[in-house]
């Protein structure tokens, strides 16, 4: 028998919408920052949970693993080698804080920062998680856009100034430097210095999201603009979400202590999960230099699939800038493409697609372009997912007026 209590006179003012039944993911999944099944090193995670069960396994009984409610030390000891040798940051391990995944440390960052009524510096094309909780919080968010180098600082300069005039100051500016979530551009040395500069002119925090960092194909990244920083007004993040498995949710902040104690103060899960850091941290100290180009590897093959199925089925219809690393590729479609309602006929389908609108600050912008996820479907599933939504978007829209497939048949 079901419940027939109602709840909702129940629930408080200001509750996110409900949230729908999952019903599983599409035949065809170019969405959400799920990465390459065939790339997740499962026999060395699971080496490293015998050996770290084995190990210290009975410290499990201790809340944070007796480690402090920092994290996992030796998880710490890792990264502090790690962001050292690949981000130029040099901190210790009091400079870090283990969280549940990056989602966490947007949430701990915002908790501490923020008012309703605030304002906050975002590059125009962003996370859509960053974007939703913001709007959650009821803050006043201005985009800043991007070029192929990332966020303009001749157009935040201008912002900056402006808000000034108006006697407004932002808690701080959002970026996502090193491979940008949607946009895949990589943020040069010397225009992290304009960043910089702006920000200690202006007295506004730089809110670093290197979530993506790892992923470049390359191999090579500027440093971060937390390690560039002279005066430790830089707040980091990063991820094992990407690098390892998204499902295991951990990620990280480096932050100076007045604000990372604030942010202490502020998680109340009693700790994230202690068996995910130690697997990782016994997994990553000897095995997370030659995973990483391995897997690089692998996505930068399923790439070169995607952009090659976008030729063949859309044609010039779909315009996009090649990423310079990460799982994402932004596509732009002719101006008579609406998005959202792309979406929602090729999910019909069975092809699932982040519409632009919901990654960017200007929908008007962004109503013509989509997100695809290219690291989680095969090769093939990549190449038939195309193929429909290049079919739906022909009956929605007209667009593309012919494929290559018809001409070649022809």
């Amino acid at each position: 028998m079901t419940s027939s209590f109602d709840f909702a006179p129940l629930f408080p003012a200001g509750l996110p919408a409900p949230s729908a039944r999952w019903t599983g993911l599409a035949k065809y999944s170019f969405v959400g920052g799920n990465n390459d099944s065939e790339q997740v090193p499962l026999e060395g995670l699971i080496e490293a949970t015998n050996l770290a069960l084995q190990r210290e396994g009975r410290s499990l009984a201790t809340y944070g693993l007796a480690h402090g409610p920092q994290g996992y030390l030796p998880l710490r000891e890792f990264l502090v080698t790690k962001l050292k040798r690949d981000a130029g940051i040099a901190c210790t391990v009091d400079d870090l804080l283990i969280v549940s995944g990056s989602l966490q440390a947007l949430d701990l960052v915002n908790n501490t920062l923020l008012a309703r009524g605030d304002t906050v510096i975002v590059e125009q094309e962003s996370y859509q998680g960053a974007l939703t909780r913001l709007a959650r919080l009821g803050v006043n968010v201005v985009g800043i856009p991007l070029d192929k180098d990332g966020m303009r600082m001749d157009v935040l300069a201008a912002t900056l100034a402006d808000l000034r005039s108006r006697g407004i100051r932002p808690k701080y500016i959002y970026t996502i430097p090193t491979v940008q979530n949607p946009t895949g551009s990589i943020m040069p040395e010397s225009r992290r210095a304009e960043l910089l500069l702006l920000s200690a002119e202006y007295g506004v925090p730089v809110f670093e999201d290197d979530c993506y960092a790892d992923l470049v194909w390359s191999g090579q990244r500027p440093p971060a603009i937390y390690a560039m920083s002279p005066n430790g007004g830089v707040i980091h993040i990063g991820s094992f979400s990407k690098s390892i498995a998204p499902a295991l949710r951990v990620g990280f902040i480096v932050a100076p202590w007045d604000v990372m104690s604030r942010m202490l103060a502020l998680k109340t899960d009693a700790g994230s999960g202690a068996l995910e850091q130690m697997v990782l941290a016994t997994y990553c100290k000897p095995h997370f230099s030659t995973h990483v180009p391995a897997l690089t590897k692998a996505l930068r093959t399923k790439l070169d699939t995607l952009m090659e199925a976008l030729n063949e089925q859309f044609g010039t219809a779909a315009e996009f800038e090649e990423p310079k690393g990460g799982i994402f590729l932004w596509v732009k479609l002719p101006d008579q493409v609406d998005t959202l309602k792309l979406y929602q006929a090729a999910l019909a389908a069975g092809v699932s697609i982040n519409p632009g609108p919901e990654w960017s600050t200007n929908k008007g912008h962004s109503s013509s372009r989509l997100r695809l996820c290219f690291a989680s479907p095969s090769h093939q599933q990549i190449r038939e997912g195309v193929a429909v939504l290049a079919e739906v978007c022909r009956r929605e829209f007209g667009v593309p007026a012919r494929s290559a497939n018809v001409e070649k048949q022809a």
